[in-house]
Parts: C-alpha cells; structure tokens; sequence
C-alpha cells in the first residue's frame, strides 16, 4: 500500500512540475487568428493586421512569417515582445487579382508550439466594364 501511495504521489508530482514548466516561456495570444477581407473592388487597401500579445513570462520572438504564395506578404517585428506587450503582424494582399482568396501565413516563434497558423479570406471583385456608346450619331437615332 506504501509503494502504490509513493507512485502516486511522485505521478501527482511529476504532473504538476510538467503543467508549471508547459506554462514558462513565451506565449503569442492573437484577438483573431483569421482576417475576412469580405468582398472589395480591385485594386482595394492590400493591408491588414493580425493583433497579438505576449501572455507568457518570457520575451517572444519572431523568427519567420511566410505566406502560402506570392500574392500574400506578411512582415512581422524583428525586436522580441516582452511579456504583456502588443504588436502587429502585418499582412498585404495582391487586391489585383479578381476572385475569391483564402491563403495562409505561418508564423515561427520560440514557444514551445514553434509555429502558428493566420488566415486571410475574401473577394476581389473586377471593376464593371463601362458601356460603349455607338459610333456615328451618338445612338440618337435622328436625322
């Protein structure tokens, strides 16, 4: 009966110390891990910003944000956010290219989930084709 009481106790133990050390380090909290440009005219503002605050104890550093391809451009802070800081990473947009979007950004940091994942959504509506008036009279249809 002592043995099974010692084991659990050193498992009690053991659990408790690897919570409290899952709990150190950097910690990125976004207010939204996904940006819904909703529907915008071509040629529209590309930016938008990811808010995030580091809720750990330590200071957070970025050390790469990628996006899913070519149209998507991230930039992040390069100086490390000290714990209950805020900062932004910043996102643009290729708004010239017509059509429904949903690309991603990978974000590395070093926490201890070394990457997250961002998400922008929306439509790039093509500008209205402006109607031609006939040549000739002016489609008056006089005389």
């Amino acid at each position: 009966m002592k043995k099974v009481l010692a084991i659990l106790a050193f498992a009690l133990f053991g659990a408790y110390y690897v919570s409290a050390q899952a709990q150190n380090g950097p910690v990125m909290t976004f207010e939204n891990t996904t940006v819904d440009y909703g529907t915008i005219a071509k040629g529209s503002e590309p930016l938008r910003k990811f808010k995030f605050t580091n809720t750990g104890n330590e200071p957070l550093i970025i050390k790469t944000a990628k996006g899913s391809c070519g149209c998507t451009v991230p930039s992040y802070p390069k100086e490390p956010c000290m714990p209950g800081e805020s900062n932004f990473i910043e996102v643009r947009y290729d708004t010239q290219r017509p059509g429904a979007f949903t690309k991603t950004i990978t974000i590395t940091t070093n926490e201890a989930t070394e990457t997250r994942m961002l998400t922008i959504k929306g439509e790039v509506k093509d500008a209205p084709a402006q109607e031609s008036v006939p040549a000739g009279n002016g489609g008056l249809g006089g005389k």
